[in-house]
Parts: C-alpha cells; structure tokens; sequence
C-alpha cells in the first residue's frame, strides 16, 4: 500500500470517528435540551465525550483510572453509554450513564 492510500486509509478512520462522536452528540444530548441541576445547558461545540477508559465501581465510573463520577451525578443515557459534559475549565457539566449494573 502506498503512503498515499495510507495516508486516505487514516484520514477516513479518524473522520469516520469524529462523525461517530459528533453524531451521538448531536442526535441527543445537544437537541434535548439537556441542563444540569443549576440551570446550564449540557452542551456546546466539542465538549461531550464518552470516554474509552472507564471501569464500574460501588459508587460510580472511574474514567481514565484517575476520575470517579459517582452514580447519582447522572441523568440516564438514550444509548447506554456513558458521557460527559464539561466546561471549558474541564469541570464536569453534565453526565450521562448507564443504568448501574446494566
């Protein structure tokens, strides 16, 4: 394979996951009309993600291995996964999660 077809080859995957995440953002979280408990809408442009690294513990998600979300920070997420929110300092704005133990 060429450096050239390689190079479209990454291109497509890269876009192909931006378009995921943009979708998942846009189909949902962003026209819901989502706010957290004081008042802030959920969404803006790029500040949602659903992160890779997550595992469950008693009291919530522990994302990266570093970041405990507890369970009770959440609203339920349409697509069963979970989402974060956050504002431009990375505080978390808005969480969605999957039922715990589903």
């Amino acid at each position: 394979m060429s450096a050239r077809h390689t190079l479209a080859a990454i291109s497509f995957a890269v876009a192909s996951t931006c378009a995921f995440a943009a979708f998942a953002h846009d189909s949902w979280i962003n026209s819901g009309g989502y706010k957290n408990s004081i008042g802030e809408f959920c969404c803006g442009d790029n500040d949602c993600e659903s992160p890779e690294q997550t595992s469950v513990t008693g009291n919530g998600w522990l994302v990266r291995g570093t970041e405990l979300v507890p369970f009770n920070e959440a609203t339920p997420s349409p697509d069963g996964k979970l989402w974060i929110c956050r504002r431009s300092d990375h505080t978390r704005r808005c969480v969605f999660g999957p039922p715990p133990g589903s």
